[in-house]
């Protein structure tokens, strides 16, 4: 009797397995339930269907879409990475439907979005490097400039470059950043601060009419590196023009045509761009240097706006040198987020 109770409350205690696999079942039968025997089930959602089709065809040929009216193909990459939000909201709609040919059509631009920034999502970073280097757009409205440049020295930055300086408050920086930088240099609006020697330093036409990008060479412990810093022209959404970004495009042509003669292999540039690395506008620039955030990345490392990032248009890329990581910082009195890249020296440098 011993041993046949034994057995029952072994028997019991053995079907843990067994009742969760029913649960599952009943769960899966509850769920699919409505949908079982549902003459209609490949035959509604059909509008559904379409749009998860032609929101993947957006992102997989963005490059396609024309710039001729209001730069509309510029805009859609601006803002790339965002169409993926309409993903849940297909899915939402494809089960209110009840559509099982809607939820086959989402796997398409799911597919798409992944294959574009699935990559970035994940963490990339690295330990090492030769240098830290960090840009930041302070804005020129900023209410609290000593704060904002303590706040980017923090960070530990080697090399550390700023954008939208006005002649009434570069003193002031100047001021805050003098007992960690030893080096610096003003162009226009756009300067830099190093914690080595600064030569070979001049301004970069943009075609503007007015400094907002210069260029320095910074002897570096570990070689010599090309740092350019530069701020493009801003772009505006306008309902009566679209995205306007001409000046800004004929500006990202002269800043690529400068680093393509530049006869320094380690070349670094910092800055805001006023657009994404996916912006075709910007292929002067990008088809010849690596985005920091891409490789070394941990995440999107949205900058822009800072209460609310929602693009990456302040970059950090290089040229012959190898991104370890690469981060945003906090927010400080700009509309920008700081961002940051930690750097190792790969060539000779000349």
């Amino acid at each position: 009797m011993a041993q046949q109770a034994y057995m029952t409350e072994t028997d019991n205690g053995g079907s843990g397995p067994e009742r969760q696999g029913t649960r599952l079942r009943r769960l899966f039968d509850r769920l699919a339930g409505p949908w079982r025997g549902d003459p209609k089930i490949w035959r509604r959602g059909l509008v559904v269907a379409a749009c998860a089709v032609l929101l993947a065809l957006v992102m997989l040929l963005h490059s396609r879409i024309p710039n001729t009216i209001g730069n509309l193909g510029s805009l859609t990459e601006t803002f790339l990475p965002w169409l993926g939000l309409l993903v849940p909201v297909l899915l939402v709609l494809a089960l209110v439907r009840r559509s099982a040919t809607a939820l086959v059509a989402l796997v398409l631009p799911s597919v798409v979005w992944l294959n574009l920034f699935g990559g970035q999502l994940s963490d990339k970073t690295a330990a090492g490097g030769d240098l830290t280097v960090v840009t930041h757009n302070v804005n020129a409205d900023n209410p609290d400039p000593a704060g904002t440049a303590r706040d980017v020295a923090a960070s530990g930055a080697d090399v550390l470059a700023l954008e939208e300086l006005t002649p009434d408050e570069v003193p002031t920086y100047e001021k805050a950043l003098a007992s960690t930088y030893r080096y610096h240099s003003v162009q226009g609006t756009v300067g830099v601060w190093s914690k080595y020697p600064l030569t070979g330093v001049r301004d970069v036409d943009l075609d503007m009419g007015w400094t907002r990008a210069m260029r320095a060479t910074v002897t570096a412990p570990s070689g010599q590196i090309a740092v350019y810093v530069a701020h493009l022209p801003s772009v505006r959404v306008k309902m009566e023009a679209g995205f306007t970004a001409r000046q800004r495009d004929r500006s990202a042509d002269y800043l690529g045509e400068a680093i393509a003669h530049e006869p320094l292999k380690n070349v670094v540039l910092l800055g805001d761009l006023n657009g994404t690395m996916n912006d075709r506008a910007l292929n002067a620039v990008t088809s010849q240097m690596r985005s920091t955030q891409g490789a070394a990345g941990d995440g999107l490392g949205f900058s822009w706006p800072a209460s609310f990032p929602m693009a990456r248009i302040d970059q950090i890329m290089v040229r012959g040198l190898k991104p370890e990581s690469s981060w945003t910082l906090p927010q400080t009195g700009s509309d920008h987020l700081p961002v940051a890249a930690r750097v190792r020296v790969t060539t000779s440098g000349s």
